[in-house]
């Protein structure tokens, strides 16, 4: 399927973050749109299971054709919370769950469909033939028109792939966080030709103080400089030129980000300046 080139996370929309009125999110939701980023990353879990519901409520009075935008949601993963009576954090992929999660994302998103469902993260107890099945039975009511994983090794991806075709990993890339460039990730989507999607896209730059990025923000300086961009862009584009054509999910609740996520598509780091950051993350040559 398209997706848009930067895909929109909302996680931080509601409770979770800032809090957002419904007017507030039609805003978000317009500009996205407005910059052709028009595929929404959601999961059911997220604002303790009530940031769907939030999304759903603001798009449903906007005039826009559903047709034209992509709606990513995720399930599995079960959090005790005001809204769940659960004992304990667990994971669940039982026909029963994700049934009942597909049917509540859609009622509340307002959507007939989702255009891709994602399993959360991987269970020690999932049985691949369950969700094979209970996959079968969403697309065949045309209730969900691809599926994928979050968080998957490869042969975790290929427990379920090989009896039911998927079509993306979300892992989590950024320059902080480089594990998925060598232990076989996105190795494992180039060989299926398919588009990893990447969440947690600014690592923990901008929210921890760390000697790794104190050796980042020196490069970023000069890297600012020379492409006329600001951090976030450069942390961006530095995800974008990788050869798997990583989807980033960025996770920001402001629409100014969103736009200056949105020029970062047109930053073509170059090849030493790549490597540059790459180094400043490791803190040494290349090897």
């Amino acid at each position: 399927m398209n997706f848009s080139p930067i895909i929109i996370g909302t996680m931080r929309w509601g409770i979770w973050g800032a809090n957002h009125s419904i007017k507030d999110v039609q805003k978000l939701i317009e500009v996205s749109i407005q910059e052709n980023l028009t595929t929404f990353d959601h999961a059911d879990i997220y604002g303790d299971y009530t940031t769907e519901k939030l999304f759903g409520d603001a798009f449903s009075k906007m005039n826009v054709n559903r047709e034209d935008v992509q709606f990513i949601s995720k399930c599995g993963i079960e959090i005790p919370c005001s809204n769940r009576n659960y004992s304990v954090k667990s994971y669940n992929y039982s026909k029963e769950h994700i049934l009942t999660s597909v049917e509540k994302s859609l009622e509340n998103l307002q959507t007939d469909y989702l255009d891709v469902l994602l399993l959360h993260r991987p269970s020690p107890l999932m049985n691949p033939s369950e969700i094979t099945e209970t996959f079968g039975i969403l697309r065949e009511q045309k209730k969900v028109r691809h599926f994928g994983v979050s968080n998957f090794s490869p042969s975790q991806f290929e427990l379920i792939n090989d009896a039911f075709p998927i079509i993306t990993n979300q892992v989590e890339i950024s320059l902080n966080h480089t594990d998925a460039f060598y232990d076989g990730t996105l190795d494992h989507m180039m060989l299926k030709n398919l588009q990893p999607m990447a969440w947690s896209v600014m690592g923990n730059y901008f929210t921890e103080k760390s000697e790794e990025n104190e050796r980042i923000k020196k490069v970023l300086e000069n890297l600012c400089q020379k492409y006329n961009a600001e951090e976030n862009q450069i942390l961006l584009a530095f995800i974008l030129k990788h050869p798997a054509g990583i989807l980033p999910v960025i996770g920001t609740s402001r629409v100014e980000n969103i736009i200056k996520f949105r020029e970062s598509l047109n930053i073509n780091l170059e090849h030493q300046d790549w490597f540059k950051l790459l180094q400043a993350k490791n803190g040494n040559e290349i090897k």
